[in-house]
Protein backbone atom coordinates (compact mmCIF):
# COMPACT_ATOMS: atom_id res chain seq x y z
CA UNK A 1 0.00 0.00 0.00
CA UNK A 2 1.18 3.51 -0.71
CA UNK A 3 0.65 6.45 1.64
CA UNK A 4 -2.56 7.55 -0.11
CA UNK A 5 -4.03 4.06 0.34
CA UNK A 6 -3.10 3.99 4.03
CA UNK A 7 -4.52 7.48 4.57
CA UNK A 8 -7.81 6.39 2.95
CA UNK A 9 -7.91 3.23 5.08
CA UNK A 10 -7.42 5.29 8.25
CA UNK A 11 -10.10 7.77 7.19
CA UNK A 12 -12.52 4.86 6.58
CA UNK A 13 -11.58 3.47 9.99
CA UNK A 14 -12.43 6.72 11.83
CA UNK A 15 -15.61 7.28 9.80
CA UNK A 16 -16.73 3.74 10.69
CA UNK A 17 -15.78 4.37 14.33
CA UNK A 18 -17.97 7.48 14.34
CA UNK A 19 -20.86 5.51 12.78
CA UNK A 20 -20.48 2.55 15.20
CA UNK A 21 -19.87 0.30 12.18
CA UNK A 22 -17.68 -2.13 14.13
CA UNK A 23 -16.98 -4.55 11.29
CA UNK A 24 -15.66 -1.83 8.96
CA UNK A 25 -13.86 -0.10 11.84
CA UNK A 26 -11.79 -3.19 12.61
CA UNK A 27 -10.87 -4.31 9.08
CA UNK A 28 -7.76 -2.15 9.37
CA UNK A 29 -6.24 -4.40 12.07
CA UNK A 30 -4.18 -7.51 11.50
CA UNK A 31 -5.57 -10.59 13.29
CA UNK A 32 -2.80 -10.42 15.91
CA UNK A 33 -2.81 -6.63 16.37
CA UNK A 34 -2.10 -5.13 19.80
CA UNK A 35 -3.89 -2.09 21.25
CA UNK A 36 -2.32 -0.23 24.19
CA UNK A 37 -3.90 2.35 26.49
CA UNK A 38 -0.83 3.54 28.49
CA UNK A 39 -2.81 5.74 30.88
CA UNK A 40 -4.91 2.84 32.16
CA UNK A 41 -2.24 0.16 31.69
CA UNK A 42 -4.50 -1.90 29.43
CA UNK A 43 -3.29 -4.01 26.51
CA UNK A 44 -5.73 -5.82 24.24
CA UNK A 45 -4.41 -8.52 21.92
CA UNK A 46 -6.05 -9.56 18.68
CA UNK A 47 -8.49 -7.89 16.28
CA UNK A 48 -11.45 -9.91 17.61
CA UNK A 49 -10.74 -8.85 21.21
CA UNK A 50 -10.19 -5.21 20.21
CA UNK A 51 -13.52 -5.19 18.40
CA UNK A 52 -15.37 -6.97 21.23
CA UNK A 53 -14.00 -4.50 23.79
CA UNK A 54 -15.26 -1.57 21.73
CA UNK A 55 -18.64 -3.14 21.09
CA UNK A 56 -19.04 -3.57 24.88
CA UNK A 57 -18.36 0.16 25.51
CA UNK A 58 -21.72 1.50 26.78
CA UNK A 59 -21.18 5.23 26.14
CA UNK A 60 -22.55 7.11 23.17
CA UNK A 61 -19.41 8.13 21.30
CA UNK A 62 -18.51 10.35 18.36
CA UNK A 63 -15.18 10.78 16.60
CA UNK A 64 -13.93 13.93 14.85
CA UNK A 65 -10.53 13.77 13.17
CA UNK A 66 -8.56 16.98 13.71
CA UNK A 67 -5.40 15.91 11.90
CA UNK A 68 -3.98 12.83 10.25
CA UNK A 69 -0.29 12.65 9.47
CA UNK A 70 2.28 10.02 8.72
CA UNK A 71 3.96 8.00 6.04
CA UNK A 72 5.11 4.47 5.49
CA UNK A 73 4.40 2.31 8.50
CA UNK A 74 3.79 5.04 11.12
CA UNK A 75 0.65 7.20 11.26
CA UNK A 76 -0.70 9.63 13.86
CA UNK A 77 -4.35 10.65 14.23
CA UNK A 78 -5.39 13.56 16.43
CA UNK A 79 -9.04 13.21 17.40
CA UNK A 80 -11.77 14.60 19.50
CA UNK A 81 -13.58 11.62 20.96
CA UNK A 82 -16.83 12.65 22.59
CA UNK A 83 -18.27 10.24 25.17
CA UNK A 84 -21.85 11.06 26.16
CA UNK A 85 -21.34 14.68 25.08
CA UNK A 86 -18.00 15.16 26.90
CA UNK A 87 -14.97 15.78 24.65
CA UNK A 88 -11.68 13.99 25.12
CA UNK A 89 -8.60 14.77 23.08
CA UNK A 90 -6.98 11.63 21.70
CA UNK A 91 -3.75 10.83 19.91
CA UNK A 92 -3.71 7.48 18.15
CA UNK A 93 -0.40 6.10 16.95
CA UNK A 94 -0.82 3.31 14.40
CA UNK A 95 2.01 1.10 13.26
CA UNK A 96 1.44 -0.77 10.00
CA UNK A 97 2.89 -3.85 8.34
CA UNK A 98 1.75 -4.82 4.86
CA UNK A 99 -1.17 -2.37 4.97
CA UNK A 100 -2.61 -3.51 8.31
CA UNK A 101 -2.33 -2.10 11.83
CA UNK A 102 -0.12 -4.33 13.97
CA UNK A 103 0.04 -1.99 16.96
CA UNK A 104 -2.00 1.00 18.06
CA UNK A 105 -1.36 3.16 21.10
CA UNK A 106 -3.97 5.68 22.21
CA UNK A 107 -3.38 8.58 24.61
CA UNK A 108 -6.33 10.49 26.11
CA UNK A 109 -6.52 13.99 27.54
CA UNK A 110 -9.44 15.88 28.98
CA UNK A 111 -9.96 19.54 28.08
CA UNK A 112 -8.82 22.13 30.62
CA UNK A 113 -9.11 25.88 31.10
CA UNK A 114 -6.31 28.05 29.69
CA UNK A 115 -3.71 29.14 32.20
CA UNK A 116 -3.91 32.84 33.08
CA UNK A 117 -0.11 33.18 32.99
CA UNK A 118 -0.17 32.55 29.21
CA UNK A 119 -3.22 34.69 28.38
CA UNK A 120 -1.39 37.45 26.53
CA UNK A 121 0.12 34.95 24.05
CA UNK A 122 -2.87 32.68 23.52
CA UNK A 123 -5.48 32.55 20.78
CA UNK A 124 -8.59 30.57 21.67
CA UNK A 125 -9.23 28.24 18.77
CA UNK A 126 -12.84 27.55 17.74
CA UNK A 127 -12.31 23.80 18.18
CA UNK A 128 -11.51 24.37 21.85
CA UNK A 129 -14.90 26.01 22.37
CA UNK A 130 -16.85 23.63 20.12
CA UNK A 131 -15.37 20.12 19.72
CA UNK A 132 -17.37 19.57 16.53
CA UNK A 133 -16.01 22.71 14.82
CA UNK A 134 -13.43 22.15 12.07
CA UNK A 135 -9.88 23.21 12.81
Amino acid sequence: MNDDDVREAIQRHWAASDANDFDTEHRIYRDDAVLDYPQSGERIRGRASIQASREAQPNLKRFAVRRLSGSGDLWISELILTYDGQPNYVVSIMEFENGEVVRETQYFGEPFEPGPSRAIWVETRPSQQDPSAPV
